[in-house]
């Protein structure tokens, strides 16, 4: 039997069953990364020889009696780690060539869980330069292809994950996401993704290397799941919750409110597909009208418009400054006074995304509180939006994969929208609706663009409630299908590591 695309959820049914073993399946894992990903690229770190060690392991684990019940829910399953995460004995680099030879002593938190719940580490995954593109390459590692089209990326900054599992190299995997880095690679690649409530998954462990694992409260990121079906998305997250022990001195389980609701006709669903600031592509705005009359269809209350929504131009802005705000800390002194003269000449009625990001890399302290504040109003309108649906679909960016485009400085790309093109990195303003207020959104496959490609959505939920869009996605992967492996044959073009 081919088991390189099952769900986690059925590899522990047939791993209990005793059809197959650990050792089995991480052979056959192994086996396919070494056939297919000389021409996708997402394993960059492999770890095969402790891989193999640790599926025997579980296996003579099982074979005492250890299982579900003992806390190892995913005892035996062969999974991928984002090469931004510490695992003991493997570099940690983000990337970045002064960092080739780091190798880390101590596991991020993370990876901690992934293996005291059993889950066998097939290796690391890769990513953009310091975690910070749409994109994922470097030059110590190279490029990671699109299976669905080596031209085209994989997304970033996770997008080493979504390829490796939309080329059934491993079950499950664990990313992060700052400006959609889980979501956007899970919509180019049709698998899932979500991006928990902020502050619910710790991050200790997931930092540039050299810096000391403390356990850090981020203002945006996040690390969460991947996987290839809903269900395995929660599977997941119920291993990756719960707090920091170094900071609660408790178990990291938590207790997650349950779903509001288990029936797709009893969800009161906001689908958007329109935003003030940029065009959705036709191809996008085509996925989410597949998914809203799934949603009619299932007998869910569906509005494309609602006065309680926070207003989404100025939290595309907010979110922009909040996100630029982060970035300019370990600027050089010259580099930053160079941005603050520049921000400066900017005219005061500028509302461009361009112009948030430039303000936001320079905002004092002072101006950083004001802008912090209009989050909060924008998180109490949340609430009271969230008191009326229970779910909001939007998209996750504008466009399905692109073509790879290296241009040194991200800051003078262009992208594409139905053949117009915008600044590169205002394509994060879907992403940035959930993140800014820090919500749960899961990422969810929505059939393919003309060309073939993948296309997904994403389906935000109320703070804290991440079950509430987890089964939403789970019943909307039975109303019009989910994950799909791309088809055998895909043309394998090799892309230089940079390309303009």
């Amino acid at each position: 039997m081919e088991w390189n695309f099952e769900s986690a959820e059925n590899l522990v049914r047939a791993l209990r069953a005793g059809d197959v073993t650990s050792a089995e399946l991480t052979d056959a894992a192994i086996t396919r990364i070494e056939r297919d990903d000389q021409a996708i690229n997402a394993i960059c770190v492999p770890d095969f020889d402790r891989a193999r060690a640790a599926a025997r392991d579980a296996d003579r684990a099982r074979a005492r009696g250890d299982g579900p019940g003992e806390g190892r829910s995913l005892l035996g399953i062969p999974v991928t780690v984002k090469e931004s995460y510490n695992v003991a004995g493997l570099p940690t680099t983000w990337g970045m060539p002064l960092h080739r030879d780091y190798v880390p002593a101590e596991d991020a938190v993370q990876v901690s869980r992934l293996k005291a719940a059993g889950a066998v580490v097939l290796g690391k995954t890769n990513v953009p330069l310091g975690l910070q593109d749409v994109q994922s390459y470097n030059e110590i590692y190279g490029t990671t292809n699109n299976p669905w089209d080596h031209g085209r990326t994989a997304g970033g900054s996770s997008g080493g994950s979504a390829a490796a599992l939309a080329s059934g190299f491993g079950a499950l995997s664990i990313g992060s996401d700052l400006a959609g880095s889980l979501r956007t690679p899970a919509h180019f690649c049709g698998v899932y993704a979500h991006k928990p409530t902020l502050g619910l998954a710790p991050n200790r462990g997931m930092v540039p290397p050299e810096a000391p694992a403390l356990p850090v409260d981020l203002d945006l990121a996040v690390v969460g799941p991947m996987a290839r079906t809903a269900r395995d998305l929660t599977l997941l997250l119920d291993v990756m919750a719960g707090p920091d022990p170094l900071t609660s001195g408790v178990a990291h389980r938590v207790t997650l409110p349950p779903a509001r609701h288990e029936r797709l006709r009893d969800f009161r669903v906001l689908v958007l597909d329109d935003h003030p600031l940029l065009p959705t592509g036709a191809a996008v705005r085509a996925g989410v009208g597949r998914v809203a009359d799934a949603l009619i269809g299932g007998g869910a209350r569906v509005d494309r418009r609602s006065p309680l929504l926070p207003d989404l131009a100025e939290a595309g802005l907010i979110y922009m400054q909040l996100l630029a705000s982060g970035s300019s800390a370990q600027f050089p002194d010259a580099r930053y006074e160079e941005l603050r003269a520049r921000a400066a000449g900017l005219a005061a009625d500028d509302r461009s995304l361009d112009a948030a990001r430039l303000r936001g890399t320079v905002l004092s302290h002072r101006e950083w509180i004001e802008v912090n504040y209009r989050r909060e109003a924008h998180r109490h309108g949340w609430r009271l939006l969230f008191g009326e649906y229970d779910a909001v679909v939007s998209p996750v960016t504008p466009t399905p994969a692109f073509p790879h485009h290296h241009h040194p400085d991200p800051l003078d790309r262009l992208m594409a929208i139905d053949g117009v093109t915008y600044p590169y990195f205002d394509q994060l303003v879907w992403a940035g609706l959930p993140t800014m207020p820090g919500l749960p959104a899961t990422a969810v496959p929505a059939g393919r663009s003309p060309e073939g490609l993948p296309v997904g959505v994403q389906i935000i939920g109320p703070m804290f409630e991440d079950r509430t869009p987890l089964r939403l996605a789970e019943l909307l992967e039975r109303e019009i299908g989910g994950f799909r492996a791309p088809e055998r044959g895909v043309p394998a073009r090799t892309v230089p590591a940079h390309r303009t």
